[in-house]
């Protein structure tokens, strides 16, 4: 089961880009990369309507989405977040630069959240090798964008 779950990351990862390219495309079709973004995110919230009709799931209650801590509506706001940015820098870093970096600052952030058990995650304390993976990924980030 968990080389289908690493192949279906896989995937998820492979499309970033292609997300990243299809959306700096459609900036040049409206007048900014705003709206670009909101584009994005209205098209992926009817798909996300239709496929939440068809499989059946409910919406929460109200009373139990209102006692939700405040933070979890921010994940929202980070998605807007890097479809924007995506579309800003994509023409300008290229696919592999910004996958690259994008990918390296996630590994970052990984890092300190799994050490801190943060938001959820279970505790995987900061170790060598760890600093070093993510290291190695700022390294590869370098490489590619010098040659």
């Amino acid at each position: 089961m968990i080389w289908l779950l690493i192949v279906v990351a896989l995937i998820i990862g492979m499309l970033l880009p292609v997300q990243g390219g299809i959306n700096a495309q459609l900036r040049l079709w409206v007048p900014h990369p705003v709206v670009a973004a909101l584009i994005s995110f209205l098209v992926g919230t009817l798909m996300l309507l239709i496929a939440s009709y068809f499989l059946r799931n409910n919406f929460a209650g109200s009373a139990r989405l209102a006692a939700a801590p405040w933070w979890v509506w921010f994940g929202g706001v980070l998605g807007a977040n890097y479809v924007l940015m995506a579309i800003i820098l994509a023409p300008r870093l290229g696919a592999a630069t910004l996958i690259g970096l994008t990918v390296t600052g996630q590994m970052i952030s990984s890092v300190i959240l799994d050490h801190y058990g943060l938001i959820g995650f279970p505790i995987h304390p900061v170790s060598l090798g760890r600093i070093i993976g993510a290291s190695l990924l700022l390294i590869g980030v370098i490489l590619i964008q010098r040659f």
